[in-house]
């Protein structure tokens, strides 16, 4: 059903920016323009909503942005927002703006955000995920992930030209506090002998093991990539650990850091982020609200924000067994 109440919308972006975020506002934008809404950007997400940081986006405000990284909306955390008195700033500005529809380009964090929110306030909400770490339940992949591992493949190549002039073992970290799909991806693509994730609790003495092993094989140098949340601490204190018991082996360690989040999004993240972005604008022109829209198997489905945030994706053990079997 139509919800021919609904004139004026708006749109922000929130949490960690990711690759593709801007094409997903661009096409929120246009597909609000194209259905006769007003659209209003909120500068840094939930900080500016409560400071009544907004501003009124056209076509044009949105055009030549599809290649660029970052957001141009950009983001913030907010603390205020976890408060009762938060919320209600902001609720009061939407109302004196008038806005009748949010949709909010984030991940964990922005759709906790939005559940509690749209709890007390009965203010429809649609979701986007946009976050490097395609840790949230209702998508296959999330805006800026595909950016991400490519960013980190490629860096890590970059490495491994070196370690092999120097017949080094390498640490390299990537992002991923909570979730080691970045890590894992990345290592089977740049053929790591070893990827530690948050997922699986890492065993210092089996990794060394393992690096000896293949030592002796290949008589190379070797690579090692680390999520961040790895529970062992990063790869500074992994890389530390080791070296005390293969003092054979010159160590190094790189931390790939923001480097991720940033850059030129990936045909895929455009191609997503514009998809989910219309199908956003949609729904909540025809009355849906709460929930996150995502792609599964190539459909467009629908998640409500508990589920999203409370059913995070679980790594696929397929991958774990490429990594033991391919090194």
């Amino acid at each position: 059903m139509i919800n021919s109440q609904l004139k004026k919308i708006a749109v922000f972006t929130s949490g960690g920016d990711s690759p593709g975020m801007n094409a997903c506002i661009r096409a929120v934008v246009r597909t609000a323009i194209y259905n006769d809404l007003d659209v209003w950007g909120i500068e840094q997400g939930y900080k500016g909503m409560i400071e009544g940081n907004f501003r009124q986006l056209k076509s044009s405000s949105v055009g030549n942005i599809m290649q660029k990284g970052g957001t141009i909306l950009h983001s913030a955390r907010c603390q205020e927002f976890r408060t009762k008195e938060g919320r209600k700033k902001a609720y009061d500005n939407l109302i004196k703006m008038g806005i009748q529809g949010l949709i909010a380009i984030g991940g964990d964090g922005t759709f906790k955000g939005a559940e509690i929110f749209t709890k007390e306030y009965n203010i429809p909400f649609i979701g986007c995920p946009g976050t490097i770490d395609n840790d949230l339940y209702g998508t296959d992949f999330t805006i800026g992930y595909d950016t991400a591992i490519n960013t980190a493949m490629r860096a890590i190549d970059n490495i491994k030209d070196t370690a092999q002039a120097h017949n080094r073992l390498f640490f390299i970290e990537v992002m991923g506090r909570d979730a080691g799909f970045i890590a894992l991806r990345s290592g089977i693509a740049t053929g790591a002998e070893a990827v530690l994730i948050p997922e699986k609790k890492t065993n210092i003495e089996a990794l060394i093991s393992t690096l000896e092993r293949l030592h002796k094989l290949k008589n190379s140098s070797s690579i090692v990539i680390v999520a961040e949340g790895d529970d062992e601490g990063g790869a500074f204190e992994i890389a530390r650990k080791v070296g005390e018991k293969f003092k054979e082996h010159e160590i190094k360690v790189s931390v790939l850091g923001h480097i991720q989040r940033g850059g030129s999004p990936s045909c895929m993240d455009r191609v997503l982020a514009s998809k989910l972005g219309l199908e956003a604008t949609k729904a909540l022109i025809t009355g849906k609200r709460g929930k996150m829209v995502g792609q599964v198997n190539s459909k467009i489905v629908f998640t409500d924000f508990q589920r999203t945030t409370k059913h995070n994706l679980t790594i696929n053990p397929s991958l774990l067994e490429m990594i033991e079997v391919l090194v």
